[in-house]
């Protein structure tokens, strides 16, 4: 049966067809062709796999960002970031990334991110004498740490696949995030000295608190969810509809940019992208299901036993295979394909379960920068309008550094579990 289920979904997705869509009909396939089960057990499973309170979060968080990024606050944050850190050489450079670190407590989202950011940093770095593809490789490099950073559909697509604390995963996410993001300002530090970057212009005091005050509002949201969690004011599905209340507040009353078009034009992207993250996770658990039926993991376990039982190489392998599908799957999508696979193997290796949801966060995030089918390196690409393998070179010293952090995210737990631990227990 699973034969049949992965020789359907592969050509499936070669001719084109979303991954929700090739599951769901490579699963009827194998239920009709590969078991004596009755095929109406696909949408028992579809809707069983959906049917969640804590699924309800996705929705709303996703509403919330882009109320938040129509209402103009996306523009606020990446002035608050150039104020902050255009004094410096480089300045502009590190402002990108600072701006990604605020915008993945509102989107979470690595490709909402580079869409953001990437249109306004790419050309106005270029006017400032930075080379296209640099500007290009920092503002894909920068980006893939926003599913780390709560709140992030990423987190509570991994809880409800592993039955974890989605709070627990949004608090662990937050020190590999910055991890990564000061990994990347040290590398472009040491750049802007070597290559002589421009300076952009000194913010005065004055000017920058005006620019604080006006962002202040994007950067209380995170605040107000992770706070109202972590003193148990409201659950984690009650923060994102608290988040959209808030959303709504501050773009109709407080800086009054949104209007009824553009909360409608909000409301509709929402949708859009809820319907294909539910597919997702309802065709996940039709997968998971043929695949525990089968009893897959365990033979996969087997398999893996028999080759290593050292923990440290297991987690080398799966750092390297969830490296090359996330260099040509979306986050979610990548995690629906593994997770059910490998998460029971992990607990058997006495790997913490928060502690692979970072790593496989992570190294998915990465795969997102890889060349040759990074989808968030081709995006910058096309946002800096330069060549494919022109972004590849440039984006190679920090795929390295980012490399050398999933590294340490994967082989010191301390750095995602600290946190959880210090607030939670």
């Amino acid at each position: 049966m699973t034969t049949i289920l992965f020789v359907s979904f592969f050509v499936l997705m070669i001719l084109g067809m979303p991954l929700g869509f090739a599951i769901i009909i490579g699963g009827i396939a194998a239920l009709t062709f590969g078991s004596g089960i009755n095929p109406l057990m696909v949408p028992q499973r579809l809707f069983a796999g959906m049917d969640s309170f804590s699924l309800l979060a996705i929705p709303f968080f996703l509403l919330a960002g882009s109320l938040m990024t129509a209402g103009g606050l996306s523009d606020r944050i990446i002035a608050l970031a150039n104020a902050l850190v255009g004094r410096l050489r480089g300045g502009l450079a590190l402002g990108n990334v600072v701006a990604s670190i605020f915008f993945g407590g509102i989107s979470g989202s690595a490709v909402a991110d580079t869409s953001a950011i990437g249109g306004t940093f790419i050309p106005a770095m270029k006017r400032l004498g930075y080379k296209a593809p640099y500007s290009v490789a920092v503002t894909a490099a920068s980006s893939p740490m926003s599913p780390l950073i709560p709140p992030s559909i990423a987190w509570i697509v991994y809880g409800f696949l592993t039955d974890q604390s989605v709070i627990r995963l949004f608090f662990a996410g937050i020190l590999p995030g910055l991890l990564w993001s000061g990994a990347i300002c040290v590398l472009i530090v040491i750049q802007a000295y070597r290559l002589d970057f421009p300076v952009f212009e000194k913010t005065s005091l004055k000017e920058l608190w005006r620019v604080f005050r006006e962002a202040l509002t994007a950067l209380m949201m995170p605040v107000i969810i992770l706070g109202g969690i972590l003193f148990g004011v409201f659950t984690v599905t009650e923060a994102s509809a608290v988040a959209v209340v808030y959303a709504l507040f501050v773009g109709v009353v407080v800086h009054r940019e949104l209007d009824f078009k553009s909360i409608m034009q909000a409301v509709r992207s929402s949708i859009e992208t809820t319907a294909v993250v539910m597919i997702i996770i309802g065709s996940a658990s039709l997968f998971a299901w043929i695949l525990a039926y089968d009893e897959v993991p365990q033979r996969v376990a087997a398999a893996i036993g028999d080759f290593t039982q050292n923990p440290i190489v297991f987690l080398l392998l799966v750092n390297a295979l969830l490296l090359v599908l996330g260099t040509f799957m979306e986050t979610n999508a990548a995690k629906v394909m593994v997770v059910p696979v490998l998460f029971p193997i992990a607990v058997t290796y006495g790997i913490d379960p928060i502690h692979f949801g970072v790593i496989v966060t992570a190294n998915i995030c990465l795969g997102l920068i890889t060349p040759p089918l990074g989808i968030v390196l081709a995006l910058a690409c096309r946002i800096g309008d330069i060549p494919l393998d022109k972004g590849i070179v440039a984006v190679v010293p920090f795929l390295l550094v980012s490399m050398g952090v999933v590294l340490v995210l994967t082989y010191v737990p301390a750095i995602s579990l600290w946190l959880p631990h210090l607030l939670l227990d």
